[in-house]
């Protein structure tokens, strides 16, 4: 009887040991990465220029309600700042960012809305590698380059 229920407790616990799976990569990370950086720039001038008419549109059309400001919060309003930094840097860089971002395989299932805000916080962060970044960012040290 024990060695049943010792058996039966060693195959309980084989599912626990099972590896974990890498994450699936979405269908924008695995596009992105086909793309040259001509591409690139104009996918992300499209992607940004699509949330901002989807924004504008929505305020003519709702007004500042509910699901405008929803919007806003969660989509736009990272845009409208997106597009006030590539104007100052340019797109290069911060295509740069998304790429990092997706070279870390860890990443490669989250949502380009994920690169997008990864991207805008370091092209932010004060420092000039992407370890000062790293550490500027983490201790709050964030201060807009001049």
């Amino acid at each position: 009887m024990k060695f049943l229920i010792t058996l039966i407790c060693t195959l309980m616990l084989l599912p626990a040991q099972e590896k974990k799976s890498d994450p699936a990569p979405n269908a924008i990370a695995v596009y992105w990465k086909t793309l040259d950086d001509k591409e690139k720039e104009i996918f992300l001038f499209s992607y940004l220029t699509q949330v901002y008419d989807t924004h504008q549109e929505m305020i003519k059309n709702l007004g500042y309600g509910e699901v405008t400001t929803w919007y806003f919060d969660n989509k736009a309003e990272m845009v409208y700042g997106i597009f006030d930094q590539v104007d100052q840097s340019g797109m290069n860089e911060f295509i740069g960012w998304i790429d990092e971002y997706y070279t870390h395989e860890e990443f490669s299932g989250n949502s380009f809305d994920d690169a997008l805000s990864f991207a805008f916080r370091f092209q932010q962060a004060a420092g000039e590698t992407l370890w000062e970044k790293y550490e500027n960012l983490k201790y709050g040290k964030i201060k807009p380059k001049n």
